[in-house]
């Protein structure tokens, strides 16, 4: 039998026409190289699929004491507290964080988890984007400790930690409707992201539950970042037939239903309630202080580095789903117990296709934060 011997830098260097030195320069990259001959040894590695200590990986006595992190966009406040969380975790078990920015991209994600993979960390905790595929495949079949955080990617069976999102929106839409709203607005995620579609499904079972109106132009898809959030906001809000209410599926999304609403002269929580998942510490300061639909991304963090060195030691731990739970501010209730005529609106257009790609509980009382 046969065996194919491990592609070396010599092999590299031979393909692309370049003495071994050269190649190790650009490999390494060195700037002391020149355009043509950094193409060269490019092309070859890609050719031969060669990445650098890659193969030496088997052959290592001691571990890098090093982990990856790839969150899916480092603007995002969300991912910022867990690559926090992450990394003090890490360090307290003696390790060393190298963090990747995919910003919702999964070319940008490749590009990080391959330098993971040169540069031979022992494992990789990861916000996946897309639906597999690309140097997320070669990184489990090089069979590195791999562990998924808030999002899971359908197919690839790691383990991961996650947030069951169900609780807190059926929480938050049963409080809007016991406020008095029938007419909710929901400014969705993309739906090629696990928690995008598990969030947007439990909307949709929690308004049906709670008997309120299914109008499927009340939903506007966003991608999870500012901008959507507020050409949702105008969008819903210049109905012929608005919502009174929005609820946003992250918070990026929220902070730009808040910028659009200022914008259109439409107040939060008096003309038009509006709800976040994912609070932030700093939206308790907002006026009026934003509702939220809240989950530890502190033990998140801290479970996953857990996770990912039970999985470098060989076990295989189950995957776990954290709880979350509405926290409600002014931005949800009602200014006084006499509910307003009517809401104040931008002028109206016609219903049609939203965003892009488009397709009482007695409880509430002891949820409620000081309503300053």
């Amino acid at each position: 039998m046969t065996t194919t011997a491990p592609v070396t830098i010599r092999d590299v260097a031979a393909l692309a026409g370049v003495s071994q030195a050269t190649a190790s320069r650009v490999l390494s990259g060195n700037p002391a190289t020149s355009p043509e001959s950094r193409t060269r040894v490019l092309s070859a590695a890609a050719d031969l699929d060669f990445r650098p200590n890659a193969q030496a990986r088997s052959l290592r006595s001691t571990r890098t004491q090093t982990l990856g992190l790839l969150i899916s966009d480092v603007r995002n406040p969300f991912f910022a507290d867990l690559a926090h969380s992450v990394e003090q975790a890490a360090l307290d078990r003696g390790y060393v964080t190298l963090l990747g920015n995919a910003n919702e991209s999964t070319d940008q994600q490749d590009r990080y988890l391959d330098t993971f993979i040169s540069q031979r960390v022992d494992g990789v905790i990861a916000a996946p984007q897309g639906a597999g595929g690309g140097s997320l495949t070669a990184l489990l079949e090089r069979s590195i400790p791999t562990v998924f955080v808030d999002r899971t990617v359908e197919g690839i069976d790691v383990p991961s930690v996650t947030t069951d999102g169900r609780a807190g929106i059926r929480e938050a839409v049963r409080h809007l409707a016991a406020e008095g709203h029938t007419r909710l607005g929901y400014i969705a995620g993309p739906q090629a992201i696990s928690t995008a579609r598990q969030r947007l499904e439990a909307y949709l079972e929690a308004i049906a539950e709670s008997g309120l109106d299914q109008d499927p132009h009340l939903i506007f898809y966003g991608d999870f970042r500012s901008a959507s959030g507020a050409a949702a906001a105008e969008h819903l809000l210049r109905l012929g037939k608005p919502p009174t209410a929005l609820l946003a599926a992250d918070s990026p999304m929220a902070i730009g239903a808040v910028a659009a609403m200022r914008r259109l002269g439409v107040r939060p929580g008096a003309d038009v309630a509006l709800v976040a998942f994912d609070d932030i510490e700093w939206f308790s300061l907002l006026d009026p202080a934003l509702t939220a639909i809240s989950h530890d991304v502190g033990a998140m963090g801290r479970a996953a580095v857990d996770m990912l060195l039970q999985v470098i030691d060989g076990h295989r731990p189950a995957s776990l789903r954290l709880p979350s739970r509405l926290v409600i501010r002014k931005s949800s209730v009602r200014e006084s117990a006499v509910q307003k005529s009517a809401v104040r609106q931008a002028p109206a257009e016609s219903a049609g296709p939203a965003g892009p790609g488009s397709r009482n509980d007695t409880k509430q009382s002891d949820q409620k934060e000081q309503l300053e």
